[in-house]
């Protein structure tokens, strides 16, 4: 799971963290149905951005979902999933960005790819990948022929970038990339008008994911004396940073220009979420989860259940405890898929709900609703600020 939108599911609320988690499962699925299990190792939180933005443009009723079967992801639950044209897009997108940064991988020597056997099989999944894409791509109407030239071309430009290079030369194949994905959702959402103001929200979100990660990546790549294109242009963060931030807002301002059946999901990941991506990344937030709950408690309430300094009480013991071996096969799934790390999920064997450790997020201290005066009232319970009446 990788990505720079991370969202935090305190923020979301349950309705929105459900519609997510349909939009996620409904990628993972997509790969596997249209190229196998295997493939799901590309899904990503970015990529399911484009299933999002497709089911907010669609009509009522016209998103398209499906009842999924039990999956480890899910505690072994059954769900709704987002199906169709926007998850076989988000596919498409994932399968020919992972073969590039593959490729970029194995060009680079990074790690055991510096093995010539490694890189050899490296360099066939990365072909077979994009060859998927492209086909996905292309049953959607999307020429993934974009992607790639995108691609080839960021290579020749980091070759040739040094101090006093724009930043944003190096940056500029990835919002080319992103802007058409973008755009595509418009299509596909039967919405021509939005194609424009999404192309240049994605315009932008790619420049911000590159920037993110060349911040995230800086002093690991300077460790490892690999590229990253702040040392190599001679960006500044703070340079950085403006960027990011006007990035964002520019996001915001587009979205507004675009036309929405169901807008929540999109704007509180584009909006909300892209906002607290650059603070964790430059290192200017922290989880307000604490404090939240902390200012929402009397400091002078007496001891007992929710009191300050006392536990709450354990949840009674559950009856339907797995077996040694059903949990054991249960763990081995929830480990397979990340959620143990990335999200909430049930203890194999006592089935209690638990979080995991990225659910510490960084979501800041809850209280930004669009900077529009808290009108819409406690933003983790969901933003729904689109609808609130101040233009957000």
């Amino acid at each position: 799971m990788f990505g720079i939108v991370r969202p935090c599911r305190h923020r979301l609320g349950e309705h929105l963290k459900t519609q997510w988690m349909a939009h996620l499962c409904g990628l993972c699925l997509a790969l596997r149905k249209d190229h196998g299990q295997f493939a799901r190792i590309v899904t990503n939180y970015d990529g399911l951005l484009i299933s999002v933005l497709t089911e907010a443009q669609a009509t009522a009723g016209g998103g398209g979902r499906r009842t999924a079967g039990p999956c480890p992801l899910r505690g072994m639950r059954t769900a709704s999933v987002a199906d169709g044209e926007g998850a076989r897009l988000s596919a498409a997108v994932s399968l020919v960005l992972a073969s590039a940064k593959v490729r970029d991988h194995v060009a680079d020597g990074d790690g055991l790819l510096a093995r010539k056997p490694v890189a050899l099989a490296a360099r066939r999944v990365a072909s077979s990948w994009g060859a998927a894409g492209a086909r996905s791509g292309s049953a959607v109407g999307f020429d993934t022929a974009v992607l790639v030239d995108a691609v080839d071309r960021q290579l020749g430009i980091e070759t040739l970038a040094g101090p006093g290079t724009p930043i944003l030369t190096v940056t500029e194949p990835t919002e080319t990339a992103t802007a058409a994905a973008f755009a595509h959702t418009a299509v596909l959402a039967g919405r021509p008008g939005n194609a424009a103001p999404l192309a240049e929200a994605g315009r932008l979100f790619g420049r911000l994911a590159h920037l993110l990660d060349a911040v995230e990546d800086r002093e690991t790549d300077a460790a490892a004396g690999a590229w990253n294109p702040l040392t190599a242009t001679g960006t500044s963060l703070t340079e950085a940073r403006r960027l990011a931030d006007d990035a964002v807002h520019g996001i915001r301002l587009a979205l507004r220009e675009a036309e929405f059946t169901d807008p929540k999901l999109a704007h509180v990941l584009l909006v909300h979420e892209l906002r607290g991506s650059v603070d964790r990344a430059f290192g200017s937030s922290s989880c307000g989860h604490a404090g939240h709950t902390a200012a929402m408690s009397s400091p002078y309430a007496p001891p007992g259940p929710g009191g300050p300094g006392v536990p709450p009480p354990p949840e009674p013991p559950r009856r339907d405890r797995r077996g040694l071996l059903a949990g054991c096969a249960v763990w081995m799934g929830l480990a397979c898929t990340c959620q143990m790390c990335c999200g909430e999920f049930e203890d194999p064997w006592s089935r209690q709900r638990r979080e995991g450790l990225c659910n510490q997020c960084d979501c800041g201290d809850c209280g930004d609703c669009c900077d529009c005066g808290q009108c819409c009232g406690d933003c983790c319970d969901g933003c729904d600020c689109c609808d609130c009446g101040c233009d957000c």
